[in-house]
């Protein structure tokens, strides 16, 4: 997991070959005023759901996982909370890994949170077990999703 500030981006770039498209992507569009849905990038490989979701509490939110994409979760309005568990540490499956969804939910409780703020980012890698969209009202964020 890595969190940080967009401006700070150029630190992490490294990490992954389509890091750099992304953040140069999200900093060159106005990306809150851009109807919500799927932005296409470099096609499967990276794209980004643009999305306006209401928030739900903590005791609500599930922890999910992914095994072929790495979320960078972008916060573009509002605050929201993202708990976080280590995939290790996750035993109470709700729903078992699906490829084509490219996802797995677990009941655990998570074990950190971390709240984000407009301009900040969360990376999660398959290692992470996330819970996000926690909180109040609706907020504005993005959710990039970059092949492994």
């Amino acid at each position: 997991m890595v969190l940080s500030e967009l401006k700070y981006s150029e630190r992490i770039e490294k990490l992954h070959p389509l890091f750099k498209k992304a953040f140069d992507y999200v900093k060159t569009h106005d990306l809150l005023n851009t109807p919500c849905g799927r932005i296409e990038v470099d096609g499967d490989d990276l794209f980004i759901n643009n999305v306006n979701p209401e928030c739900v509490t903590s005791e609500q939110q599930v922890l999910e996982v992914h095994r072929q994409y790495i979320d960078i979760h972008i916060l573009l309005e509002g605050k929201e909370t993202i708990g976080w568990t280590s995939l290790s540490d996750v035993k109470l499956e709700k729903k078992s890994y699906s490829e084509e969804d490219d996802c797995a939910l677990y009941e655990d409780p998570f074990s950190t949170s971390v709240q984000l703020l407009p301009g900040q980012f969360l990376i999660v890698w398959p290692e992470d077990a996330h819970a996000p969209v926690i909180g109040n009202g609706k907020i504005r964020k993005l959710i990039v999703k970059v092949k492994i």
